[in-house]
């Protein structure tokens, strides 16, 4: 069955089991409001923060929708990093494609003097300080990481010219602890690590995820417990127990899905 027939059939707007929902439609996890309100703040303060955790916990969504609260406000610069494992000609150039400035990888001087004049005229101007955000953050090496420190501040470490908000595995804060890259740790004025979610929390989403997608009567209520208590706190492993049990579901034309279906697709499969 392809993907519209399963829309049809349950009356989906969107596959709420997949990565590429519409961004308005995120759960946003318990304690993440005051996180935000943060974040907003430090775009007019400047400096850095992280967001950590295991993978499929819900780092990248969470940067994902702060990035769409950025895009709502007026004259705010947001750069998003796509290549974090660059090395540091490739950080230049990418650096200089995000904020509009032609660098040349050959004078990293002359790129440093560059990039620092375009975030200082932009705070001028605005009062707000541009923003990079990077996923995966684990991945960049320590001297692009050391290079981005110096060049975002200035008068002796007492001003920002930039809000970088680094996003990545648990990797990511115990690299902080080593020796060329504690500085950049102690300099972290927020920080967040994503843990384990509780089932009710699981069960939450699942009844947010629903209702965003427009068929809040697709699961029973004793399923989307069994979903939450088998996903070991992990919302990627949940969605993907999901999916398989949507397509599962439209493939047998059952008009809901329900434990039985649960332990049909999932026993069978741990019996392979």
């Amino acid at each position: 069955m392809n993907d519209k027939s399963l829309l049809a059939l349950y009356g989906l707007k969107y596959n709420p089991f997949q990565p590429d929902i519409p961004v308005d439609a995120i759960w946003t996890p318990p304690g993440m409001d005051m996180f935000y309100f943060r974040l907003e703040n430090l775009v007019k303060d400047g400096g850095f923060a992280l967001i950590s955790g295991e993978p499929g916990i819900g780092k990248s969504k969470i940067l994902q929708i702060f990035a769409n609260k950025l895009n709502r406000l007026e004259d705010v610069v947001v750069g998003v990093m796509e290549r974090p494992q660059s090395s540091l000609n490739d950080f230049y150039r990418e650096m200089g494609a995000l904020f509009g400035v032609n660098l040349s990888p050959a004078n990293r001087y002359g790129g440093f003097k560059a990039l620092r004049e375009r975030w200082k005229n932009h705070i001028k101007s605005t009062l707000f300080k541009p923003v990079l955000l990077i996923d995966e953050a684990q991945e960049m090496i320590s001297y692009c990481m050391n290079e981005l420190r110096m060049m975002a501040s200035e008068h002796f470490d007492s001003k920002s010219l930039l809000t970088v908000v680094m996003c990545g595995d648990e990797r990511l804060p115990e690299r902080f602890r080593s020796t060329e890259l504690v500085s950049l740790g102690s300099r972290m004025r927020f920080r967040i690590m994503l843990d384990h979610y509780k089932s009710s929390d699981l069960h939450n989403y699942l009844n947010h995820a629903l209702e965003q997608a427009g068929a809040s009567h697709l699961m029973t209520s004793h399923l989307k417990d069994t979903l939450a208590e088998h996903s070991a706190g992990n919302i990627r492993v949940l969605n993907n127990m999901a999916a398989e049990l949507l397509a599962a579901g439209a493939q047998k034309q059952v008009k809901q899905l329900d434990e039985k279906l649960f332990l049909e697709i999932f026993s069978r499969n741990s019996g392979n």
